[in-house]
């Protein structure tokens, strides 16, 4: 989900570690920026569900920002999506895949002046791990030795609040240990769950979630607004090797995509990373070389309920997967800009299988056989949740239409929450029926959309297993394809836990999106990425 634009050689997995890219940033970059650009310009987002600490954000519409105002350790090349070493780490090696070396380079500071340390991360990855703080991201810190000695029962104290496999060795150097080989594990720490927070978040962790201090490319010269935004200012003493070229970027808050688009339209919106549904036929019209597409990694589902006693057969799951026409919703209402799925995992990423599920097929027939077979009480309507003013209404309908038609099952639509509203409502299992669920991968790794939506360690608060789908077996596979000695080997293992998605089917697969997106005339060099990130330090303001 989290990338940057990147300058710089691409990083490749070799063996047993990672291979050192060459450059770095020296932290005196940023009086270039100055003399390149200037100006402010505008983003659509909705409204973030949290506080913008990197540890808690999960979600697109914080995830923007957040990524606005941090660095990585490491990037992610535009082209390929592999990890490139052009943020704060200068190397991450290891000789058996377990034991972790990160070294940093010199010269990144936080926004505050004080400088980016080997014990700003490793204090950072400990809070967020710690179940007592109740971090979203605190699932990607499970595979550090000590982290079951952080977990503790709601209202309990860890044992705890330090993983023992994390180790400061100078202030530019700190060692992670695993508790099994993960050699993709470099790959992973791009994300937003590692980035680093300063002295100030642990004074005042309250005050910092209204007003972040990173160590990106811009900065925050003021709180953030609910239901308004922040505007952001370019940071220059940035470490990195590209500044933003923009002096600032304002992301605005709209409760309605179609509002956003009417204001894009008029000029008064400059980028947005999505366009409304019905909006997409006119687009080409409307904007020219202005409306631009990108594959995205990401997946549609239909989240299930597990805990709900409609849903908690697989078979009844499975039915309904079997009812839906995913071609005929991709073909009129996305014109062609969604591609049907039948796997849990994105085309972008290595070990995708274009047609692993055979229950995301339409087949009408076997669906009805199956639901009859379960005992489903077909006189009751089912609810169809999805989060308001995010163009989600008109192909939920379709599917309710289609559950109608194909399994004679009524269905009433339930989208009146606020996205901010509806993801508290999916960790606090108040879903109560079938539910939209979306996922913009983080690292371009197989594992990304396995492990934080569907383990058991996932489970809210810790991570984002909205189903409360829980399996053993599939948490020891995915663990084995973590531990494997190769990335193919792992992709084989990762495909072994999917394949028991596939019969258990907590959430059916839906789509793929290719992303449709459009700028004003007031700035150029606009791009989002697969990982659905409008690339805000390359805007430039005013056209070429």
């Amino acid at each position: 989900m989290r990338t940057k634009r990147i300058a710089g050689a691409s990083v490749v997995l070799t063996g047993s570690l990672l291979l050192t890219a060459c450059g770095g940033g020296d932290g005196g970059s940023g009086d270039a920026a100055a003399e390149e650009g200037g100006g402010t310009f505008s983003v659509y987002i909705g409204e973030p569900e949290n506080p913008l600490v990197p540890g808690n954000t999960n979600e697109t519409e914080g995830g923007q920002i957040v990524d606005a105002l941090w660095t990585g350790l490491v990037e992610y090349d535009r082209e390929t999506n592999e990890a490139a070493y052009t943020g704060v780490a200068e190397s991450i090696e290891s000789e058996d895949q377990k034991t972790w070396t990160v070294n940093l380079k010199d010269g990144w500071t936080f926004h505050d002046g004080t400088p980016v340390t080997a014990q700003s991360y490793v204090d950072t990855w400990n809070y967020v791990a710690n179940s007592e703080n109740a971090q979203g991201n605190s699932y990607f810190f499970a595979n550090v030795e000590g982290y079951e000695d952080l977990q503790a029962e709601e209202g309990k104290k860890p044992a705890a609040t330090e993983m023992s496999g994390l180790r400061v060795i100078d202030d530019q150097t700190f060692e992670v240990t695993l508790t099994d080989p993960y050699a993709q594990w470099p790959t992973t720490v791009g994300y937003t769950a590692f980035f680093p927070m300063p002295q100030a978040f642990f004074d005042n962790p309250e005050g910092f979630g209204e007003q972040p201090i990173g160590n990106g490319p811009f900065k925050a010269d003021e709180a953030f607004q609910d239901g308004v935004g922040i505007t952001l200012t370019r940071f220059d003493e940035f470490g990195g090797e590209e500044p933003a070229k923009a002096e600032g970027v304002e992301f605005r808050v709209y409760t309605e995509i179609n509002t956003a688009y009417n204001d894009l339209q008029a000029g008064s919106l400059d980028v947005m990373d999505e366009l409304p549904p019905d909006a997409i036929a006119s687009a080409e019209d409307q904007f020219g070389e202005r409306l631009k597409t990108q594959p995205q990694g990401d997946i549609t589902s239909l989240g299930f309920p597990t805990y709900d006693e409609r849903f908690a057969d697989p078979e009844v799951r499975k039915a309904f997967s079997m009812a839906i026409d995913r071609e005929a919703i991709t073909e009129s209402i996305f014109q062609g800009t969604r591609t049907p799925a039948a796997s849990f995992v994105s085309p972008v990423v290595d070990g995708y299988r274009e047609d692993a599920c055979e229950a995301c097929e339409l087949n009408v027939e076997e669906a009805n056989r199956i639901l009859d077979e379960a005992g489903f009480d077909r006189s009751k309507p089912v609810d169809l949740w999805f989060n308001a003013g995010a163009g989600h209404e008109e192909w939920m309908q379709a599917i309710g239409n289609q559950l109608r038609e194909n399994l004679d099952v009524e269905y009433q639509l339930r989208g009146d929450l606020q996205f901010a509203e509806y993801l508290p409502l999916q960790d606090e299992k108040g879903m109560t029926g079938p539910f939209r669920s979306g996922w913009v991968m983080d690292y371009p790794v197989m594992e990304n959309f396995l492990g934080p939506l569907y383990t058991t360690a996932a489970l809210p608060p810790a991570g984002s297993n909205s189903t409360f789908y829980s399996n053993e077996e599939f948490d020891a596979q995915v663990r084995a394809g973590n531990s494997a000695a190769s990335i193919d080997e792992a992709v084989q293992e990762y495909q072994k836990a999917e394949d028991m998605l596939i019969a258990d089917m907590p959430a059916t697969p839906l789509f793929y999106r290719v992303t449709q997106y459009a700028h004003s005339e007031n700035v150029s060099d606009v791009s989002v990425n697969a990982f659905q990130r409008v690339e805000v330090e390359d805007v430039v303001v005013g056209s070429e």
